[in-house]
């Protein structure tokens, strides 16, 4: 028990580090009809569009690549007690449900539940873009403004383990999911 927890300790520090972390920049259209993000690399290379379909009954994003070729969808689940959103891979498999799993004063918690693979658990400041994406205590992934002074720009730190394509696709459920615009 003891030699697990410095273990995750230690992993941990080491994806605060920067080790084996890929860093990716979320940044909002300032002129777009719906909901529209580009997400760069490092280099400032657009990687993604995500592109928020307007006029539809469920809230709905397309996450497409540099080419235009549809990577991702993120779609609202209607008539669900509580609020989620279904990640769906190029093929419109699902791969995992987004759902805000607690709210408490302090911090949301919010679940990722794969369809192959661990639950993932989300905590922090979710309103602020100030969160870590976890799997049995084991940091995955980190979305920060920190290093971001322009308005609604964040940035996500993807670990190893991660698929980017998920969680970069989770990061856009939770955000449709807190800022309903």
């Amino acid at each position: 028990m003891f030699e697990e927890r410095k273990d995750r300790r230690r992993a941990n520090q080491a994806f605060d580090r920067g080790e084996g972390v890929t860093r990716y920049r979320m940044r909002q259209k300032a002129i777009s009809f719906g909901n529209d993000y580009w997400i760069d690399n490092e280099a400032g290379d657009h990687l993604y569009k995500v592109n928020g379909k307007v006029l539809r009954a469920r809230r709905t994003y397309k996450i497409e690549d540099r080419y235009g070729q549809n990577v991702a969808t993120v779609q609202s689940r209607p008539l669900r007690i509580k609020d989620s959103m279904a990640i769906e891979d190029a093929d419109g498999r699902r791969v995992a449900v987004v759902k805000k799993a607690l709210v408490s004063p302090l911090r949301d918690r919010w679940v990722i539940k794969p369809e192959n693979g661990e639950e993932l658990t989300v905590q922090g400041n979710i309103v602020d873009h100030e969160y870590a994406i976890e799997r049995d205590g084991y940091k995955i992934a980190e979305v920060s403004k920190r290093w971001f002074r322009l308005r609604d720009t964040y940035g996500l730190d993807i670990g190893p383990t991660a698929d980017p394509t998920t969680v970069l696709a989770a990061a856009v459920a939770i955000d449709a999911m807190t800022h309903d615009d």
